[in-house]
């Protein structure tokens, strides 16, 4: 597998197929996709939503983080605060809620600043650590993001959960990064078709506020729109 390094020499000269801007995806949307691949259709490919409890719960947690202005120097540690990423790899934009740049001899140099620094992303959800791994799955394409750009090697990010107010180390692995590589490439495929997945119905449906526009009951729909069609035609 080719370092961070050589795949920024290879994107420099052209010699590694990247994703233009304009195909670019949301990063945020792979949670939802590791959490529901039809949430993920209808939210990013049908443009539905719909706000209940847990959304607007999520929505404050960001809200007090989310401040571009805010930057903080605390010791060996360089705080920024809703920093703009992206991946022409992974062919994704987005925003990190937090990064750290911690110093460390064999991180990279940061413009104004002494000594060497590696990047270590910090992402903020509402509630407690999932089963699932949906929320990794965010942190480590951010991870994977800020290494593209930076050219540097990364392992490590941190989830903070607003319930249990304590962050969660994440080690990274070059299996996780390959994961949502795969994640990703899949999503640009459902995205370029236009398609749907089926529901799948689970316990977690009760908690989604796509349920009443889901309809998962329905399973033989594939979509919204193919949904309400046929009620048109009866």
């Amino acid at each position: 597998m080719k370092s961070p390094l050589t795949r920024w020499m290879a994107y420099r000269y052209k010699l590694m197929p990247e994703y233009d801007e304009d195909d670019f995806l949301l990063l945020s949307g792979i949670q939802h996709f590791h959490f529901c691949r039809r949430q993920w259709a209808l939210i990013h490919i049908e443009q539905q939503w719909q706000e209940n409890v847990l959304t607007l719960e999520g929505a404050y947690v960001h809200e007090v983080v989310d401040n571009p202005f805010v930057r903080e120097k605390r010791k060996d540690k360089l705080i920024v605060r809703a920093m703009p990423v992206q991946s022409h790899e992974l062919g994704v934009t987005g925003i990190c809620d937090v990064v750290e740049f911690v110093r460390d001899p064999s991180g990279i140099e940061l413009p104004g600043q002494e000594g060497r620094f590696l990047p270590v992303p910090v992402e903020y959800k509402r509630g407690k650590p999932k089963r699932d791994d949906s929320d990794r799955s965010q942190l480590v394409a951010q991870l994977m993001c800020l290494e593209e750009m930076l050219a540097c090697e990364l392992d490590l990010g941190y989830l903070f959960y607003d319930e249990i107010k304590h962050r969660v180390a994440v080690p990274v692995t070059r299996d996780d990064k390959e994961k949502v590589r795969k994640s990703l490439l899949e999503m640009h495929q459902y995205f370029q078709r236009r398609h749907t997945p089926k529901a799948r119905v689970s316990p977690k449906c009760k908690n989604c506020s796509l349920h009443s526009i889901c309809l998962p009951e329905l399973m033989d729909r594939r979509s919204v729109a193919s949904y309400m069609e046929s009620r048109l035609t009866e």
